[in-house]
């Protein structure tokens, strides 16, 4: 299987800060994008698929607490990290009410940061193994099961899916 590089969106209106630390990132192998405001920031969350987002808190035109509650719309999932000058408690209480998995007051240790991110894909990548709404197998298991069986006589694949599950579960919940 291909080692496949974790892909994080670093949101941070500091140049030379996220340039460093992006940097620092792509050297550690994780591939990312760098956005200068929380506008562009959503723009990129929206276009493609992250591993885990890197927020400043303080920045124009839209604040990383607004983008956070953005992305949370969109992926309630996706591992989530303020990364800020900020460091009085009702902020820090505020960045976990949003559901941050970490709030990192700077200046912070760059190693330590890099750890702190792998362990929250690590942790990511296992819940998500499993359906949360339903419990069943779901991603990676699901595809490895397949893997398997496809190497067997005997056995085949019939692939279906429901789109628009979001809206029937809605309407009639999850026993239903």
């Amino acid at each position: 299987m291909e080692n496949q590089k974790n892909k994080v969106l670093l949101v941070e209106d500091d140049t030379n800060f996220g340039q460093v630390l992006k940097n620092y990132l792509e050297l550690n192998d994780f591939v990312v994008e760098l956005a200068r405001d929380g506008i562009l920031g959503l723009a990129a969350f929206r276009r493609e698929r992250f591993d885990i987002c890197l927020l400043d808190v303080m920045m124009p035109n839209m604040d990383g607490f607004t983008l956070a509650e953005e992305i949370r719309n969109v992926d309630p999932d996706v591992p989530l990290f303020f990364l800020s000058a900020k460091s009085m408690k009702d902020d820090i209480l505020t960045g976990y009410k949003l559901g941050a998995d970490d709030y990192i007051t700077k200046p912070f240790d760059i190693e330590e940061l890099k750890l702190r991110v792998q362990g929250a894909i690590r942790r990511s990548e296992r819940e998500s193994l499993t359906d949360p709404r339903s419990g069943l197998p779901a991603g990676r298991l699901i595809e490895e099961q397949l893997r398997r069986i496809i190497r067997e006589t005997g056995w085949a694949l019939l692939d279906i899916r429901i789109n628009d599950f979001d809206a029937f579960h809605d309407v009639y919940g999850f026993v239903a």
